[in-house]
């Protein structure tokens, strides 16, 4: 029985979304750190080894337009941003954790 392929364009928009995010391992780390309390674009840079700030920013303006993130701008000078999870985000992070830990269950076995 020959199995018919899916053409990416016959998907749905909101699951094309989601093979953005979890398809792309700086957006999983972004979201991991996130998730972890690192909340400020440097320190985002700082703590993902290898990230660009150029990749950094593309992941953070995605992640925040699916709705996964949300930014807040303080008022200061310097001006100061943060990042944070939405529900969704929350959501998401904890699917991906729980996958981690199935990988690591199978890797062990």
């Amino acid at each position: 029985m020959e199995r018919k392929k899916i053409s990416t364009a016959a998907r749905p928009d909101s699951y094309q979304k989601l093979e953005d995010v979890v398809g792309c391992k700086w957006s999983v780390s972004v979201l991991s750190e996130i998730a972890d309390g690192v909340h400020r674009p440097g320190a985002l840079e700082r703590s993902i080894e290898g990230i660009s700030t150029k990749v950094l920013s593309e992941r953070l303006r995605k992640l925040g337009d699916y709705g996964l993130i949300s930014k807040q701008v303080f008022a200061e000078s310097p001006p100061r941003t943060e990042y944070s999870l939405t529900g969704a985000g929350r959501r998401l992070v904890a699917i991906i954790r729980q996958i981690k830990q199935l990988d690591d269950e199978i890797g062990r076995a």
